[in-house]
């Protein structure tokens, strides 16, 4: 069922249906780990569901912001959340493939690029969810890891940056593609799910065509041992605009 929701603690709202998914904790610490700078006038987001991520970098920027959306259900709820928020003028929300968007935008177009993508590969064993929102959101069905390294160089300037949030078991995949696709990575933060626990996801930034000079941040730990949230997720969640 679909419902309007506030997002977080900021002056914005985002329309969400139970039937699929709601956005997740990774979009937030993703919008709040990418590299923002008054020079950056253009950016995409890859994967954009309902678009939590152009509408917390809005907060961040001033430039103009893309996000591409491949199923139609959840790109409408996206579009309403950005009338909602009246930020038709700053955001704009493109329903298709990632893999299709050298039909839309020239190459080196983008200072930013960022994405939440889908972060299970589908195998002869893999448990696929019987919604098939669900099921596109999280399988690589329609797009690879590898297509949307392509598509982030194809659409980055040069020294442009690339931010990504996946899962920590396929850390090394990640890299290895990043240099493959000539993004350098420039910084790297693990998220634990609680202290003394594996980590689960990390986030990554790349700069196309970057020099080497590789910073590994402090770990973010999302909660505590009585299951609340950490003080820094506490603070990240509640922050007012």
């Amino acid at each position: 069922m679909k419902k309007k929701n506030r997002l977080l603690n900021y002056d914005l709202i985002i329309y969400q249906d139970d039937d699929w998914f709601k956005f997740s904790i990774d979009s937030v610490l993703l919008a709040n780990f990418v590299s923002v700078n008054l020079k950056h006038k253009f950016f995409m987001d890859f994967c954009t569901g309902n678009a939590p991520i152009p509408m917390l970098l809005s907060l961040r920027t001033k430039g103009k912001i893309y996000g591409v959306e491949l199923q139609n259900d959840i790109y409408k709820l996206g579009v309403d959340s950005i009338r909602e928020n009246r930020l038709e003028n700053q955001i704009s929300l493109i329903n298709c493939d990632v893999k299709n968007l050298s039909n839309y935008f020239d190459s080196d177009t983008f200072d930013v690029v960022t994405c939440n993508p889908p972060y299970f590969k589908v195998k002869s064993d893999s448990f696929i969810n019987r919604n098939d929102v669900k099921a596109v959101a999280r399988h690589e069905i329609n797009i690879k890891l590898e297509d949307i390294l392509d598509m982030a160089f194809y659409l980055l300037k040069n020294g442009g940056y690339f931010a990504m949030v996946h899962r920590s078991s396929r850390f090394i995949e990640i890299i290895e593609l990043f240099m493959k696709y000539h993004i350098e990575p420039k910084k790297i933060q693990f998220i634990y799910p609680k202290n003394g626990r594996e980590s689960d996801l990390f986030l990554i930034e790349g700069v196309k065509n970057g020099k080497t000079g590789l910073k590994m941040l402090s770990p973010i730990v999302i909660h505590n041992y009585d299951d609340s949230y950490t003080d820094y997720i506490s603070d990240l969640l509640n922050r007012k605009k």
